[in-house]
């Protein structure tokens, strides 16, 4: 999936990094970085689900970029944080 735009909602950059410590930079970063990406939720409107993209970026964080995929392939992030283990893990093996 390439990613034409992002979309950004400032109760959800607020939330990065308020709970996250994650920056628009860093979630850019891993958006625009040919992360890992698979789908997680169906969304609430057709053809808009939810995703997930998996990096690691050049300051060393392994992240996670929940963002729903809005028509014309533009991602609207919901959440960022930093990969647990598990998550971690799947990276990994698809980097492979």
């Amino acid at each position: 999936m390439t990613i034409n735009e992002i979309i950004w909602k400032q109760k959800f950059v607020d939330k990065f990094a308020y709970k996250h410590q994650v920056s628009i930079e860093e979630a850019e970063e891993v958006l625009n970085s040919s992360p890992i990406i698979r789908k997680v939720a169906k969304g609430h409107v057709n053809d808009e689900n939810v995703y997930a993209a998996y990096a690691h970026i050049h300051n060393g964080r392994y992240l996670i970029v929940f963002f729903i995929n809005k028509k014309g392939n533009r991602a609207l992030p919901i959440s960022a944080r930093d990969m647990d283990s598990s998550e971690r893990k799947y990276y990994e093996k698809q980097k492979r």
